[in-house]
Parts: structure tokens; sequence; C-alpha cells
């Protein structure tokens, strides 16, 4: 039986979406999913999105990394998925939808520039590895680790990122991996994204961009309350409330768009 679906970007991060409402996608096949990510043999994407019937909130979204594992947040995912939403109409311009992590918010501020409301980080949760922000862990629905650095275009983000991913510290639970770079007293910085589950570079990842931009107001290197994060595949704003260690009201923002749709050999359940 073929699937039908559809390919969006969020700066350069790519996912397949596929309309599950029927519930016949079977989403326990990693291999198969894995099959669909492979950008050699498949169709090629960052991620899967399935959207599904929700009994009280507009819809659920699934996320599943490109080798299968069905692990954590994805900050590009849901804004890609909510103007998909919009394409099946299932919404008009703002959803409330579920997530792995929690109920989320979403608007289309246009038809391609969508922003999606994530969940508060409380950072008096966390046994800071350097409060000077060289090296700063924390969780906003995916694990993160922040990193100080220079001269961030020649940084080997695949060796050195794989290397932290699978050392002793992270190598059961996995963490993705965020260098940055930024100028003091801006409010603009660069960052490049070692992704655990898709296990290499991406373009883009948007729980990255709210991480970077919590740690850096946090550590009080940018002290306004709206961030610029500029990746290799486009440019995320990230803003929200401080109160102590407390962030609220954060929104992550940027363009979206769809590539194309077609049909693929389904593995349906039976």
């Amino acid at each position: 039986m073929k699937i039908q679906f559809y390919k969006y970007q969020g700066t350069g991060n790519d996912f397949v979406m596929v309309d599950n409402r029927g519930g016949n996608f079977n989403y326990n096949n990693a291999e198969f999913i894995s099959s669909i990510c492979d950008r050699r043999y498949g169709i090629g994407c960052d991620g899967l999105i399935l959207i599904e019937d929700n009994k009280d909130l507009d819809f659920t979204m699934k996320y599943f990394n490109s080798d299968g594992s069905e692990l954590g947040m994805c900050g590009n995912g849901a804004r890609c998925v909510t103007q998909f939403a919009k394409k099946l109409g299932i919404i008009n311009d703002s959803a409330i939808f579920q997530a792995s992590d929690g109920a989320h918010h979403a608007e289309i501020i246009d038809n391609n520039y969508v922003r999606v409301k994530m969940n508060d980080i409380d950072m008096s949760n966390y046994d800071l590895i350097d409060k000077n922000f060289d090296n700063i862990y924390l969780d906003n629905g995916a694990p993160h680790l922040v990193i100080n650095s220079n001269n961030i275009d020649k940084i080997d983000v695949f060796n050195e990122g794989r290397k932290i991913r699978y050392g002793d510290k992270y190598k059961h639970e996995g963490v993705n991996i965020n260098f940055v770079e930024f100028t003091s007293n801006s409010s603009l910085c660069k960052v490049r994204t070692y992704e655990r589950g898709v296990e290499d570079e991406t373009l883009s990842c948007g729980t990255g961009a709210i991480a970077v931009a919590v740690v850096l107001n946090y550590s009080n290197i940018i002290n306004k309350e709206e961030i610029k994060i500029s990746m290799k595949g486009g440019n995320l704003k990230v803003s929200f409330n401080r109160v102590g260690d407390n962030f609220s009201n954060i929104w992550l923002s940027g363009a979206v768009s769809e590539i194309y749709k077609g049909e693929i050999n389904g593995d349906i359940k039976g």
C-alpha cells in the first residue's frame, strides 16, 4: 500500500510528514522509519513526523529521529507540523497540540513564518558544569550541551560532536552538542549543532537554539529577552521572559516551507 507524504523544511531542518489520523502507519518499525529518512536509499530527512488525532487538542505530533528512535521534542519539527496541520485543514492560524514533552501552542504569522511555544526552563534544576559558560548542560524537551567556541566555521562538528555524544558521560542517553560563537553585547550568535538520533551535524536545531539563548541570558552574556540565532540553514528567533532562574513564555520563531509531496511504499499496520 502506498503512503502519501509531504516534505517540509524549517531553516534547513527537513522532515517527512505523514497524516496518520487513520492510525495505519506502523511506527513500531524503526527500520522502516530509518529507511524513509535515509538520504541515499529513501526520501531523505532529519526526521519523520506523524499527525494523529487528539480528542482534547487539535492534534498529536509524533516525532522520530532519522535512526528510527522516538526521542525528545523537535522545535523546528513542531513549527513545520503546524503549517502541515493548516494544509490538512485541521487548524487555521493557531494550534494547541500534544508532543512528547506535553502540550504546545503554535501560531502561523504568515504562510511561511511559524512560531511555537516551548516548555518553561528552570535553570536551578541543573548542576551546571561551568556557570561562566564554557560547557553547560540543560534539557528543554531534548538534552543539550552548550559549548563556548571560537572560529566556529572551522570546527569539525561531526567528529568533535561524536566524541562527546559517545563519550562515557552521554553514550547511553545521548546528547545534542551546540558549538556557539558570539560577540559580547550583541543579540546575535552563531550556532552549529551535532544532533543525536541524526548522528551528524544538521543545518538547524530549534531546541538547540532555545538552549543556547537561555544559556547566554542566564550567563549574563546577552541581557536581552529576544535573541537571534544564526545557523547554517538560516536564522531563528528565541524570545522569553526571565525571572531569576526561571525562563517562561519561550517562543521559537522562523521560516517554514513545503518542499514537495509524493508516495512511498508503506509499512501498514495489519
